[in-house]
């Protein structure tokens, strides 16, 4: 049957390069998409720049320009990138759109109507210089536990303490340095805490697998018991000045949050899609995309973004008659060299940057296909084994079969012949006789479709190299430049180079959604103008080939030191200021990584470390960040420490688990209470904190060392 599939991947933000993690989700998203094509489904791939918020607005006024002027430019950029990565999207727009700004009008009307917004006071910090309300990220000052300098209005990157903005000491906007001031407004909330929400959400989240395991048990974990009323309202508006949509019946003074049109913008940009195949005499329906459930609604997103897209954005939708995603997938981040991305040591990489060093972008988008899986799991870009790999799989196995083969036949008379027998395709044999080889490779078709399927993309390049492996090792056998020294076995060169083409045309057939372009190459080359999935049951006879040119070749290191090496040389050490003219925007921080100082056995000996029980956990009255736990540490007895993660973690989820923490740093006395040690969690540059569990066997008290 059909599939009839609207597909998204999430919208990069305008305010930023398209870099090398962006782009494991975009050539995820399009390996799927084209594989779904081949299989003749209906599909349509559509996306948008993000382009509202704060941090355009800012951005702009400090180069000078206007916002509309900014994202025109960056549209063009991110454009740019995703066809130099043959990324392709059937339509890619912008969120900053009259067909967005009309569907979210739209859509919070029939919010409103349903009784799902609410409007209340609620305080926050105001600069009074720049008259504009002040996102946490937007304030610094000292941290009120350490007394670092410069730390943000939500945590310290020197000692890690968690607090809110209203505890800093010497607070200044990072916007215009004044002193901010802390100021009432009224904000329209979505009502998610809402019965008719919680209803919906919990079926939608727990049920169909419309989300991998691990997101489905996140949303557990989020959602709390029944009758818990774990979720919050979600306040979906901002005070002007900002660069958005304004909230009908406001005045302009209100404007809708950029997470709430950011996903709207899906539906904006396949609207504006539809009206472009309208005028080019192509008719789609977009409500059998938009409001009926005969199709699917694919989102394929990163896994901090999954909160948004897996409860805020399905129960908007409902609750305003819209259909709700099929499937949300969500993937991991990627890693260098099993590291963050990082400037100082030239990894973090731009897609401009990439293919300005002539590196082929086919080489990432098949490594990026080998290391990818169904799940939720970080993915490392080893540079080393970039190399090896591109080189050994891609020229070393599979393009090396055509370069052996091709031109013993264009010298030859030019036309792939095979003997009656290699028609019999049922057959599958592992053996190397020529007579199986072409039904083998054949008979994978299915379990390779349903890898590609399953997005186990890692899985399926395993089951096509060791296909390929097949393929040389029966050319390895057969020698057809021995073949070709002996003008009375012509015949048996002829036929032995055609099975290794039809072999190789297999093999290109299974690597279209992963390689488009080198696929086009290898059409141009058998003389076929686009190969589907059902012509690997059907094998060339009698068919002329083109003149064989090279195909791919392989990656020098060299490329890989000088990318390393531009990306690192064009650091710029800032200039120092006593306050930022403009903020940096959160969505991009990229923190500028050094490497760590060395400590002796000594210094680390000094730490007790010891694995303790997590005994009890709760709320903290006043407290916007913090937990309260009772630690279990075995022989030390019970301690009590505040921890700042009650944005990661329901505390009814916590009892019971084990975790590691610092028994023996100095009692703090906070205004909750003394805290007497430190757990240890993990972050990154991406929102979510992730605290350490040991394996079980490991008992309260017991050291890690």
């Amino acid at each position: 049957m059909t599939r009839r599939i609207l597909v998204t991947s999430a919208l990069p933000y305008a305010n930023g390069a398209i870099h090398l993690g962006h782009l494991v989700e975009y050539i995820q998203t399009d390996i799927w998409v084209r594989f779904q094509r081949m299989q003749g489904h209906e599909v349509h791939y559509v996306g948008a720049d993000d382009t509202h918020g704060t941090p355009i607005m800012l951005r702009a006024d400090s180069e000078g320009i206007t916002p509309e002027q900014l994202i025109e430019r960056v549209w063009k950029e991110h454009d740019r990138d995703f066809r130099s990565f043959s990324v392709g999207f059937d339509n890619f727009y912008t969120t900053n759109s009259p067909e967005n700004e009309a569907l979210c009008s739209e859509i919070y009307g029939k919010l409103k109507a349903a009784g799902l917004i609410a409007t209340r006071s609620v305080e926050q910090f105001y600069d009074p210089v720049k008259q504009m309300f002040l996102p946490d990220r937007y304030i610094k000052g000292e941290c009120p536990k350490c007394g670092a300098k410069d730390q943000y209005g939500d945590s310290c990157e020197v000692c890690g303490a968690t607090y809110s903005p209203i505890e800093l000491k010497n607070p200044y906007s990072t916007v215009s340095g004044a002193k901010p001031e802390r100021r009432q407004s009224e904000h329209y909330f979505f009502k998610l805490s809402d019965p008719r929400c919680e209803a919906f959400l919990r079926e939608f989240t727990q049920s169909g697998e419309r989300l991998q395991s691990e997101a489905a048990n996140k949303m557990k974990e989020w959602l709390g018991a029944e009758g818990e009323g774990k979720l919050s309202d979600w306040d979906i508006s901002r005070d002007a000045p900002y660069f958005g949509f304004a909230i009908p019946g406001t005045d302009g003074k209100k404007f809708f949050y950029v997470w709430l049109d950011a996903p709207v913008g899906y539906f904006g940009s396949f609207l504006n899609y539809v009206k472009k195949q309208q005028a080019a005499g192509k008719t789609i329906n977009a409500d059998d995309f938009l409001k009926s459930d005969n199709t699917e609604l694919v989102h394929f997103i990163g896994k901090d973004i999954l909160y948004f897209h897996a409860l805020f954005w399905p129960a908007m939708l409902k609750h305003a008659g819209y259909r709700t995603p099929s499937k949300i997938y969500a993937h991991g981040f990627l890693t260098v060299n099993g590291e963050k991305m990082s400037k100082s040591r030239g990894t973090f990489i731009t897609a401009e940057s990439y293919t300005q060093q002539g590196l082929n972008p086919e080489w990432l988008r098949y490594y990026y296909a080998a290391k990818l899986n169904s799940t939720m799991e970080d993915i490392d870009l080893n540079l080393e084994d970039f190399v090896a790999r591109v080189n050994s799989d891609l020229v070393g196995k599979y393009i090396n079969i055509a370069s052996r083969c091709a031109g013993f036949i264009t010298r030859n008379g030019g036309n792939i012949v095979l003997h009656n027998k290699y028609f019999n395709y049922g057959a599958t044999d592992r053996g190397l006789n020529p007579e199986y080889l072409p039904g083998a490779f054949s008979a994978k078709a299915s379990a390779i479709q349903m890898l590609y399927n399953r997005r186990e993309f890692g899985k399926a390049m395993r089951e096509i190299m060791a296909l390929a492996d097949e393929a040389n090792q029966f050319v390895a056998e057969t020698k057809p430049w021995e073949l070709a020294k002996l003008p009375e076995r012509k015949e048996q060169l002829i036929e032995v180079c055609s099975v290794a083409l039809n072999l190789f045309r297999s093999l290109t057939i299974y690597l279209k959604p992963v390689l488009p372009e080198t696929a086009k190459k290898v059409e141009g080359l058998l003389g076929i103008p686009s190969m589907r999935w059902v012509d690997v049951h059907k094998p060339l006879h009698n068919h002329p080939i083109g003149e064989y040119k090279h195909l791919m070749t392989r990656v020098d290191p060299k490329q890989i030191e000088a990318l390393v090496a531009a990306n690192r040389e064009s650091l710029k050490p800032a200039a120092p200021a006593a306050k930022p003219a403009a903020a940096k925007a959160p969505e991009n921080k990229v923190e500028t990584v050094t490497e760590p100082a060395h400590i002796s056995i000594d210094d680390f000996s000094k730490i007790d470390l010891r694995i303790a029980r997590i005994a009890n956990a709760e709320h903290v009255e006043g407290a916007d960040k913090l937990l309260k736990l009772t630690l279990d540490v075995g022989a030390l007895g019970t301690k009590q420490v505040f921890a700042g993660i009650k944005s990661a973690y329901d505390p009814a989820t916590l009892v019971g688990r084990l975790t590691v923490m610092v028994a023996n740093l100095a009692p703090r006395k906070m205004k909750f209470g003394m805290s007497e040690g430190m757990v240890l969690a993990a972050s990154g540059d991406a929102p979510g904190l992730y605290i350490l569990s040991p394996d079980s066997g490991a008992q309260p008290g017991m050291r890690v060392k």
